[in-house]
């Protein structure tokens, strides 16, 4: 992920105290310091060249012109210019993102000059106004939240409904799409033709974003799911007491789709799990029953993976002892369940609503909140 870089611009004697505050607090805020490197130019070490042109050539290597205007215009140069209005005009020319923020509640006694650059600016774009770093960093805050979710760093949709970063549609496998159509069209009488272009399909289940494909595009279609969340992938392991122990006699991690992962981790458990075959007395078949049934296993595992956290950087486990089987994946519980509530009839609240959706369309989840019961 490419860092954006904000410049900060102001009288650096006169806001001392905010242009620090909010480096500082940019710096520590557990969401901004992830996407923002900040640029004060009282930071920068002593250097053989023009200020002028150093600053302004910042100003021209930033993404985001961030300026602070109180009363003081600043020093002038010989065309009668302070730096904050020359940064303001490259950025300007430059076609930088912009945030003006304003100090005190009127203008009355800013530099004409000043107030000349904060009509101009109010003039172009939408100002906010403050009184101190206090009321400073919350407005700062919402407009760089605002200018990650226009530039779709992040997403207040669900994970699965945002857009998969720099996937393309053929990044997608459309054999994988045309397996999906027949699975569903058999188990849910599915309307759409297994014919059905890949665009169409997509759209059908919500799967696109500005015709580009959405997370679970790529979790449910994609050629190489991982390229894109590596820690996609389900880890099984079996043991034959009832700890974990070194060595682990048998131990595997499932790739690709969901619907691969889900399949391999079943077919795992089932493999290590104790069988008991019956007699041909009542049909030419010998029933199989085993330790744990099939459809509680699948239960288990399809759960894990519908609901994980998928920005986690923890995979899904699944670990079989001689006694139990644990099933185990990243995230909470929803805010409306509770371990208790899950012991008795409850409603569905799944944490990525379009995954749950093709996996209730391919009969692998019911989608009434029947699954820990039925475990």
């Amino acid at each position: 992920m490419t860092r954006r870089r904000i410049f900060i611009s102001s009288v650096q004697k006169e806001l001392a105290q905010e242009r620090e505050g909010l480096r500082d607090y940019l710096h520590a805020d557990p969401l901004l310091r992830r996407f923002f490197d900040v640029f004060l130019f009282e930071d920068v070490p002593a250097a053989d060249r023009s200020a002028e042109r150093g600053y302004l050539n910042e100003v021209k290597q930033c993404d985001i012109f961030l300026g602070l205007f109180a009363n003081d215009y600043g020093r002038e140069n010989r065309q009668g210019l302070s730096s904050t209005e020359l940064e303001f005009n490259a950025a300007t020319e430059a076609g930088k993102t912009r945030l003006i923020y304003v100090k005190g509640a009127n203008d009355r006694s800013k530099h004409p000059k000043m107030k000349a650059l904060i009509l101009r600016a109010g003039n172009e774009l939408i100002r906010r106004r403050f009184d101190g770093v206090a009321t400073l960093k919350p407005a700062v805050y919402a407009s760089l939240v605002d200018y990650l979710e226009e530039e779709r760093l992040i997403s207040t949709a669900p994970f699965d409904a945002s857009p998969c970063a720099n996937a393309e549609m053929d990044d997608l496998d459309v054999e994988a799409m045309q397996a999906f159509i027949r699975l569903a069209r058999h188990a849910r009488n599915f309307p759409l033709p297994e014919s059905t272009r890949p665009v169409k399909l997509l759209a059908h289940l919500n799967l696109l974003v500005d015709d580009h494909p959405a997370n679970a595009a790529m979790l449910l279609f994609g050629r190489k799911p991982q390229r894109f969340f590596p820690t996609s992938e389900i880890k099984c392991a079996h043991f034959h007491g009832t700890e974990v122990a070194k060595p682990i006699p048998s131990y595997q991690t499932y790739k690709g789709t969901v619907f691969q992962m889900v399949d391999q981790a079943i077919d795992f458990v089932m493999s290590k799990i104790a069988a008991r075959v019956g007699t041909r007395s009542q049909n030419a078949q010998a029933p199989v029953t085993y330790e744990i049934p099939r459809d509680v296993v699948a239960e288990a595992v399809v759960n894990a993976v519908a609901h994980r956290d998928y920005s986690s950087n923890a995979s899904v486990q699944v670990m079989l002892f001689s006694d139990r089987l644990e099933v185990t994946n990243p995230g909470g519980l929803p805010k409306s369940l509770t371990l208790e509530s899950l012991r008795q009839a409850h409603s569905s609240v799944p944490r990525n609503p379009l995954i749950a959706e093709s996996l209730y369309l391919t009969q692998y989840i019911e989608r009434m909140g029947t699954g820990t019961g039925d475990m």
